[in-house]
């Protein structure tokens, strides 16, 4: 089974910067997509052409043009979940759950703590809330939980780990939450496959040619449940895929 994961920034905008040709040549079973900066109502029938063969799910943010996402799947779930079903971290289209026969999906894009660090707060308790959710779900059937997380977890992660310590996605509180929550029967995959390989990122500034010069930071992820580690086939970064700040990163997985 394949599985794609992408934070657009902005679904409509990306659509004309050669998003339907990868999406269509990746042919995953599985794609999620992150800040999708829209409602479902917008994607107007044209669009939706681009995704024939798919059942497509959206959450969107009350607020228009931000946040939201979405996931496009070949396979239909027995069930779909939005949110994690606490109103205060509802609001924002950040969680979308598919529960299939033998795991759940949870398509997932991490509030930003934001410049300043004026949103850390908010963003440790929801990192709180994310890890209870997720072992509950753990605690029934396997999970693939996959998303920009807006981490990068160690200094290998992001090319210039020392003059970020201090910065949103790489403090030593978020830093720590990821810790845990892989501390909680959790892996992540890219790394357990490559715990050694460097220069590997899935997203760059816009500023001062960071993308051609791979000035980067790994914060895209997907990650399973332990249990089905020896599962997991190969782990993607494709960073020759354009159109957003992120590029898309992939997982491949026999369950």
């Amino acid at each position: 089974m394949r599985l794609v994961s992408w934070n657009v920034n902005g679904l409509r905008a990306v659509l004309n910067k050669g998003f339907g040709d990868f999406f269509n040549s990746i042919n995953s079973d599985i794609f999620c997509v992150q800040e999708t900066k829209m409602q479902e109502e917008q994607l107007d029938m044209i669009i939706k052409s681009n995704f024939n063969g798919y059942n497509m799910y959206f959450n969107s943010a009350d607020k228009k043009g931000y946040s939201g996402t979405a996931v496009f799947s070949k396979i239909k779930p027995l069930n779909v979940y939005y949110g994690i079903g606490i109103s205060e971290h509802d609001n924002e289209g950040r969680v979308i759950t598919l529960e299939y026969d033998k795991f759940f999906l949870v398509n997932c894009y991490t509030p930003n703590s934001k410049r300043g660090l004026e949103r850390l707060d908010y963003r440790m308790i929801w990192e709180e809330e994310i890890c209870k959710y997720l072992k509950k779900l753990d605690s029934n059937k396997p999970i693939i939980y996959c998303g920009d997380l807006n981490v990068a977890h160690n200094e290998i992660d992001l090319k210039n780990p020392n003059s970020n310590h201090k910065n949103a996605g790489f403090t030593d509180q978020e830093r720590e939450k990821m810790s845990i929550l892989l501390n909680n029967g959790f892996i992540d995959t890219y790394r357990y496959l490559y715990p050694n390989k460097e220069e590997t990122y899935s997203w760059w500034s816009y500023m001062r040619n960071a993308r051609a010069n791979n000035i980067g930071w790994r914060i895209d992820y997907f990650i399973v449940s332990e249990r089905i580690k020896k599962n997991i086939k190969q782990a993607y970064i494709y960073s020759d895929i354009m159109g957003s700040d992120h590029c898309p990163i992939g997982l491949e997985i026999d369950l």
